[in-house]
């Protein structure tokens, strides 16, 4: 079983159906988010709140705490995006072993620590 982190774009398209992948394509695993990744989801399609579709996500996903030192370690780096570095320092806080993102950027790094960066 690998805990794998969904960067903001890869859950996205799971929860809007926006993708031939869906959370069957992961069972036996364990998944990861960032609570930013639901802030953001949040924000881009304007749920109210109290919401069920969001709230279904704490049954579904292990949110990484937002905690001060992912903040202060997303603002040394390793990109020059404080949001990419969030999640890449979400999935090392939750010893992930995969991070899937679709962002050119981050595949090129391949791993960030012990995370593997992939798109599959």
């Amino acid at each position: 079983m690998a805990k794998i982190f969904l960067d903001t774009n890869i859950y996205i398209d799971i929860i809007k159906k926006r993708t031939d992948r869906d959370l069957e394509d992961f069972q036996g695993h364990d998944l990861f988010i960032s609570p930013l990744s639901i802030h953001i989801l949040a924000y881009l399609f304007k749920y109210k709140i109290p919401n069920h579709e969001l709230d279904v996500n704490r049954e579904l996903f292990n949110i990484v705490p937002f905690a001060a030192k992912i903040v202060e370690d997303a603002l040394i780096g390793p990109t020059s995006d404080f949001e990419d570095n969030v999640q890449l320092h979400s999935a090392a806080e939750a010893d992930c072993d995969v991070f899937l993102t679709e962002d050119k950027k981050l595949l090129s790094m391949k791993f960030f620590g012990k995370v593997k960066i992939d798109q599959s």
